[in-house]
């Protein structure tokens, strides 16, 4: 992958296009998230409802910290399992604009264990973090399926690493006292249960 690819990307995400990137599940939509006019188009390409909230991509913890509140448990998840295949639901900050947590008090972020996708979060922020494909049907993984799915012109840039296809993220909510695990994936509940 070289800088022309991420520099096209950047520069597609700062005129407010959406990008197609790849993470360590699958290939993902990104907007930027302070951008509402982009998140916006995000939830149209996919034909997503506006009240099912997106998740977030960051690239480290302290970028996390900046968008939503993590408590003592929450922190130590993400201290064991980011980056890495773990979704955590949090109480967001009030600098995410709410269509990207549909009205929503939390937020649910991941930080992806992929080189690709860290590199582009680290130099251009925070990102929409929804699977590349049109709601409710499959997300392909090789870039030439996802193109098809979608119309001429909704897509501003593509990162093609090949084929992308992982297990899913556990989902755990830690916006309460206690911690829920809402989807098992690549982490196991014990996995879980053992660091909080």
């Amino acid at each position: 992958m070289d800088n022309l690819d991420i520099s096209k990307a950047i520069y597609a995400l700062n005129i407010g296009k959406v990008v197609v990137y790849p993470t360590d599940t699958l290939y993902g939509l990104g907007a930027d998230i302070y951008n509402e006019s982009a998140v916006r188009k995000v939830f149209q390409i996919k034909k997503r409802p506006f009240n099912n909230p997106l998740s977030v991509a960051v690239n480290n913890i302290s970028e996390l910290e900046q968008i939503a509140i993590l408590n003592e448990e929450s922190s130590r998840l993400a201290k064991a399992f980011l980056p890495g295949k773990l979704t955590l639901i949090l109480n967001k900050k009030p600098s995410i604009p709410d269509i990207v947590t549909s009205g929503l008090k939390k937020v649910a972020i991941r930080i992806p264990n992929n080189k690709l996708a860290l590199r582009l979060l680290s130099e251009f922020g925070p990102l929409t973090a929804t699977s590349a494909n049109i709601h409710g049907k499959k997300t392909p993984v090789i870039i030439k399926d996802i193109i098809m799915q979608f119309n001429k012109g909704d897509i501003g840039s593509y990162l093609d690493i090949g084929k992308v296809k992982g297990k899913p993220s556990t989902i755990v909510d830690a916006t309460g006292k206690n911690i829920k695990v809402l989807r098992i994936g690549e982490i196991s509940k014990k996995e879980i249960l053992d660091e909080i």
